[in-house]
């Protein structure tokens, strides 16, 4: 008598198949899943802003910032987003800064925001022409 040699793959042949089985008949459940039609509703040019936000509006400007019209530098403007975080309702930041600005004053008033946990920002642009 002698020792077989073989390896007896029928058990793996059958559990592939059934993963193959079982693999077909979910993936198109999951992509039908992912592809539900819905009706998206349709925004006006209208203002849409929530009444009850706050925003208020940093302008980088040459040499310092304006703070919803009012010049700061750098310092007190960090005061000034300090009050605003100690609020119980945060305002709304909306950024805007001209094309042509060092793009580094934008990152360091985003570092202010995000030390001081204002997570609430916009940044203005305007439509493409």
């Amino acid at each position: 008598m002698t020792a077989l040699s073989e390896l007896n793959v029928t058990a793996l042949i059958d559990l592939g198949f059934a993963l193959l089985i079982i693999f077909m008949i979910s993936t198109p459940l999951i992509e039908q899943e992912q592809t539900l039609p819905i009706d998206l509703p349709i925004s006006t040019d209208a203002d849409s802003r929530n009444q009850d936000v706050v925003f208020r509006e940093i302008v980088v400007i040459p040499g310092g910032y304006l703070l919803d019209g009012i010049e700061y530098e750098k310092n007190d403007l960090e005061n000034q987003l300090k009050t605003f975080a100690a609020m119980g309702k945060p305002p709304v930041i909306n950024i805007k800064a001209d094309r042509n600005t060092n793009y580094q004053e934008v990152v360091t008033i985003l570092d202010m925001l995000k030390q001081n946990k204002l997570s609430k920002i916009s940044l203005d642009t305007q439509s493409g022409r």
